[in-house]
């Protein structure tokens, strides 16, 4: 993926049964479990690439969409996006698969998160 692209979305919600109920009429979307229970991925209908993720956040933090946009280096990027007055809100994690992230706020209050995917 090219640094800055928009390619993936979640949406954290305290209800994820009604969510995916309402994503699932509205836009024909399809779920399935990543082995995770509290984190569905969101399919197209007919299709088996995931594209997004509904997580159940169990009412800890907001209703919310979060953006994922791609980037080459979390770590510069969270430093840019302070430089720029955006603030972290999940520093850089890595994943046990190799995929790193972080979640950000930018200076009108917006969510947003950063990735680079894992290699290979």
């Amino acid at each position: 993926m090219a640094h800055g692209t928009l390619d993936w979305f979640q949406i954290d919600t305290d209800d994820p049964k009604a969510t995916q109920h309402f994503y699932g009429e509205l836009f024909n979307w399809t779920f399935a479990t990543d082995g995770n229970e509290a984190y569905q991925l969101v399919k197209r209908a007919g299709t088996e690439q995931p594209f997004g993720g509904i997580a159940d956040t169990g009412g800890q933090s907001p209703n919310r969409v979060l953006i994922m946009v791609t980037v080459d280096d979390v770590a510069a990027a969270v430093e840019h996006a302070e430089r720029l007055g955006g603030k972290v809100d999940t520093p850089p994690v890595t994943t046990p698969d190799g995929l790193v992230f972080a979640k950000l706020t930018d200076p009108a209050g917006n969510y947003i998160g950063i990735y680079t995917p894992a290699a290979g």
